[in-house]
């Protein structure tokens, strides 16, 4: 472990005293355990464990713990322009819906195939976007992010990439829905690389739900590419275009190798690597990393959060009785130590210092 790795864990236990969002990667194509190197760890949309996700301050916070990555998801403006929100409706993540001069942009569109009612970002132009600011997304399993609603504007892929190189770490973009945002003219893909190639990032994965888009990136750029699976379900350029295949189909040996052609690695639901029951607890673990592992591909797993309710239940802490049960911490340090004994290569978690910490133990 390295003198800053150590001085920012021991800085995020100060400053945060709590947990945030993770991704634990490495360069591929050879896998961080295969290589003997300690996983790194990626903020997911930040911290968004100790601030609201997707804003600067959450991206600040996941780097002062000690993030190698930071992740934003991306979507577009009217006028083009890439800005970091968990989806491109947002009157769950800003306070849009306060704006009476915006009161008549609230629409209904059907994005993925799933009708959706809000405010679009592809909608407002950056300058307009700019005046709205950022609140928490889940204040009932986050309240204490609350205290930072209003505090925050939306950031830009830009703004990101900037702080990113201003301290030295990493960026872990992820194109949202590049299928709709094809289909309405404003593609993520050209401005995405133009802004990688204009600041000469080369410390980045860029990832995907669907295929299509990797796919074209792999021409483009020399970048590591990830594949994103669901724990079911289907790419959505794979049901646009009439495929009746599945997440299920990629997973196997015959879908590996086929996504080995075009990415470098995988980014999994956790129970793709250790399935649940109904009543959520765990079972045997697949063999989807040793299966990935043979064709090259890095396995990062998604999402390990701290809350008792977004854990499995033999990793859940405290009295079920209690109101605060499924909000407080479980033994999410174990859970996590548990997928990295199976070899996982990353994963993506919502507190850096707890992902720094469970790293730096098993570096010990």
């Amino acid at each position: 472990m390295t003198m800053r790795r150590l001085l920012a864990s021991v800085l995020a236990g100060v400053l945060a005293g709590g947990t945030v969002a993770v991704v634990l990667v490495q360069t591929p194509p050879a896998t961080a355990e295969r290589r003997g190197q300690a996983p790194i760890v990626v903020g997911h949309r930040g911290a968004s464990a100790h601030r609201p996700e997707h804003t600067l301050l959450s991206y600040e916070a996941a780097i002062a713990m000690g993030a190698d990555y930071i992740e934003p998801d991306l979507v577009s403006t009217k006028d083009h322009v890439l800005v970091a929100r968990h989806e491109n409706e947002i009157s769950g993540t800003t306070d849009v819906a306060a704006h009476p001069e915006f009161a008549a942009r609230r629409a209904t569109k059907t994005v993925d195939g799933v009708a959706v009612t809000g405010w679009f970002t592809e909608d407002f132009t950056l300058a307009e976007l700019k005046t709205l600011r950022a609140k928490e997304r889940v204040p009932d399993l986050r309240p204490d992010n609350t205290a930072f609603d209003g505090l925050a504007e939306i950031p830009t892929f830009e703004e990101v990439v900037k702080l990113a190189l201003q301290h030295g770490v990493g960026v872990y973009p992820e194109t949202k829905h590049p299928t709709y945002f094809d289909s309405i003219g404003l593609s993520l893909e050209e401005p995405l690389l133009d802004l990688l190639n204009r600041y000469h990032v080369r410390k980045a994965y860029i990832q995907s739900f669907e295929t299509a888009n990797l796919r074209e990136l792999r021409s483009k750029t020399r970048l590591p590419l990830v594949q994103l699976i669901t724990a079911t379900g289907a790419p959505y350029d794979w049901v646009a275009s009439g495929s009746t295949r599945t997440y299920d189909d990629m997973v196997k040996p015959d879908g590996l190798r086929e996504v080995a052609r075009y990415a470098n690695g995988i980014g999994v639901d956790t129970r793709r690597v250790v399935p649940v029951d109904a009543a959520g607890k765990t079972l045997e673990p697949t063999t989807l990393v040793a299966d990935a592992h043979r064709r090259q591909l890095d396995v990062v797993v998604w999402t390990i959060r701290n809350e008792n309710s977004q854990l499995p239940a033999d990793y859940r802490l405290g009295n079920p009785a209690s109101p605060a049960y499924p909000r407080a911490t479980g033994n999410v340090m174990g859970w996590l130590s548990r997928l990295l004994e199976l070899g996982i290569d990353g994963a993506f978690c919502d507190d850096p210092a707890m992902g720094r910490a469970v790293v730096a133990q098993r570096s010990l």
